[in-house]
């Protein structure tokens, strides 16, 4: 089977990554509905949650040209390591969103994801899962 590029790779990106972004908003409207933890605080745990299920994910559907090298350890190391500093992006944007603005964290959460699906996926694009092909 051909490997996807430009548009047609993003939009499986951001069908896989449903996946992972519904572990993170059950994760984060668990939490805080249970009275758990604070909307930033389970936002950023939520987001880590989401990274194991998108790491999986992609490695096998979206960029698997070689699957069995995209879940060796140096891939997961780079995946992890973008996915550490977007939850920490979102921790920030989230307590930006939520504390100063006060917006609904239901709503920032939506429009922090939306912002952070575009920079992870140019990230993993072109550094994550492209350094192992290069082998």
């Amino acid at each position: 089977m051909p490997e996807r590029g430009g548009l047609g790779r993003f939009l499986v990106y951001a069908a896989v990554g449903a996946a992972g972004t519904a572990g993170h908003y059950a994760f984060l409207l668990t939490a805080v509905s249970l009275g758990v933890l604070a909307p930033v605080p389970a936002s950023v745990i939520g987001a880590l949650v989401g990274a194991v299920i998108n790491f999986v994910l992609n490695a096998v559907v979206t960029f698997r040209g070689h699957a069995h090298s995209h879940l060796a350890w140096g891939t997961a190391a780079r995946f992890f390591a973008t996915a550490g500093v977007a939850a920490a992006l979102n921790g920030a944007a989230m307590a930006v969103l939520v504390n100063g603005v006060r917006l609904d964290y239901r709503l920032a959460q939506v429009l922090v994801t939306g912002t952070l699906l575009c920079a992870t996926y140019v990230v993993n694009s072109l550094w994550t899962f492209q350094a192992s092909k290069a082998r």
